[in-house]
């Protein structure tokens, strides 16, 4: 479904194209961070946190935010030219994901579709909702605010760290489910270990004992191929702003045919009672919670089309050449620090963790690595005390690998973490 003229898009073709020279020859990846607006002298391994948007990304968000701004009431308004706008943009989404278009509505971030899901789920007291010791820690506390409201258990698989393989996962979420279990929350790919759960395994084990699952993809869009339709969910919601580079503020919210007239967005607004021509109370209700700022949604076109050209191979290039510096940086991690590797290559997407033993280091100088490696270093990444087995005071360093990180930079964290360490 292409956008009409007269609704006022920005082109992706006409935007990127106006940065295409800068693209010719560009396959050594010292070369790509020029497209980014990262502070002078920081190193930044940090992308799996909120992303960071290349400027021509920004640059088309802006020429959408002028626009909005020349006509606010043409341009927000549902009737006139929103929902055209919208539509373009799932059209695109849906393209890249593998997903009927009808079953993508736009969320400001995977937890808000986290909340929305859980929110309007029908639930009866005593039910129970089964999430695993390595969930983001937001959307275990939207599970436990449900629980609380409507008299349901939230159950929380273990599944260790390090681990040795994914049948791990697999067992540890089955061992959990129960004859009262309603709905599994699952990570894709895990926020604080950094791993790729089989969520095609997951899939098939809940719907074989009757239970829906809720996948939290947050990292996945622009990390791991994805074919949302054949994939099977009952509900998927990921992050634009990730590793699609889109603007922050920017999500979507994957729901099976069959659940569509259950699930609520988060706000309820007009759509509630107004019907919109041809379009579905889903969509209508997602489309419109009330005024807000569409353009981070309408710049993602320029992002997925700017990272389809970084490569000959486009996005299954980019996504293969960024798991490879992943693999090759945990490598040298667990290298030079001599530490055990905490989980096989199979799970590794574009994060990657590592577990810092309590054992091996002082606690003190664990503690304080994060802090030093910014403040002394400019090293920006996430370093905190693990959450599966919090008691044992080991410590994980998570780093991310865009197009735009270099092994080098690996070098560069490894020298300061053992001079942090070894001070």
């Amino acid at each position: 479904m292409g956008l009409p003229d007269n609704v006022g898009k920005v082109s992706p073709s006409r935007t990127v194209a106006k940065e295409k020279d800068a693209l010719i020859s560009m396959e050594s990846t010292n070369q790509f961070a020029k497209h980014w607006k990262f502070a002078e002298g920081l190193t930044f391994l940090n992308h799996g946190s909120f992303g960071a948007a290349p400027t021509v990304v920004l640059k088309a968000q802006r020429e959408f935010q002028d626009q909005l701004e020349s006509d606010p009431i043409a341009f927000l308004a549902p009737e006139r030219s929103l929902e055209p706008k919208l539509d373009y943009v799932r059209q695109c989404l849906a393209e890249l994901l593998g997903a009927s278009f009808d079953r993508l509505a736009f969320v400001r971030n995977a937890t808000d579709g986290v909340n929305a899901v859980l929110r309007s789920f029908p639930w009866n007291e005593g039910d129970q909702i089964v999430v695993t010791s390595h969930g983001y820690n937001a959307c275990t506390n939207a599970a436990k605010f449900v629980g609380s409201q409507f008299g349901v258990e939230v159950v929380s698989a273990d599944v260790p760290f390090p681990l040795a393989s994914e049948t791990q996962v697999v067992e540890a979420i089955e061992h959990a489910i129960t004859a009262k279990t309603r709905l599994l929350l699952i990570d894709h790919v895990t926020s604080p270990t950094g791993l790729v759960f089989p969520i095609q395994a997951i899939i098939e084990l809940a719907h074989r004992k009757g239970v829906r699952i809720l996948i939290d993809g947050a990292h996945a869009p622009g990390m791991l191929p994805l074919k949302l339709d054949r994939l099977g969910a009952d509900y998927y919601t990921a992050n634009h702003h990730k590793w699609l580079c889109g603007p922050k503020v920017s999500g979507f919210l994957y729901v099976a045919p069959q659940w569509q007239e259950e699930v609520r967005p988060t706000v309820i607004s007009h759509a509630a009672n107004r019907p919109r021509p041809n379009r579905s109370r889903f969509l209508a209700e997602f489309d419109w919670t009330g005024t807000f700022d569409p353009t981070p949604l309408l710049a993602l076109p320029t992002a997925i089309e700017f990272l389809s050209q970084l490569y000959s191979g486009g996005f299954e290039q980019l996504m293969r050449e960024n798991r490879e510096k992943a693999l090759a940086g945990r490598r040298n991690i667990l290298d030079r620090l001599a530490i055990d590797c905490p989980a096989p290559e199979s799970m590794i997407g574009s994060l990657a963790a590592v577990l810092l033993p309590a054992s091996s280091f002082r606690r003190e100088r664990l503690e304080l690595l994060k802090s030093h490696l910014y403040d002394d270093y400019r090293i920006e990444l996430p370093v905190f005390q693990s959450p599966i087995g919090p008691d044992s005071g080991d410590w994980i360093l998570r780093i991310s690998m865009q197009v735009y990180n270099e092994l080098s930079q690996i070098e560069k964290l490894l020298d300061a973490v053992q001079s942090i360490l070894n001070g």
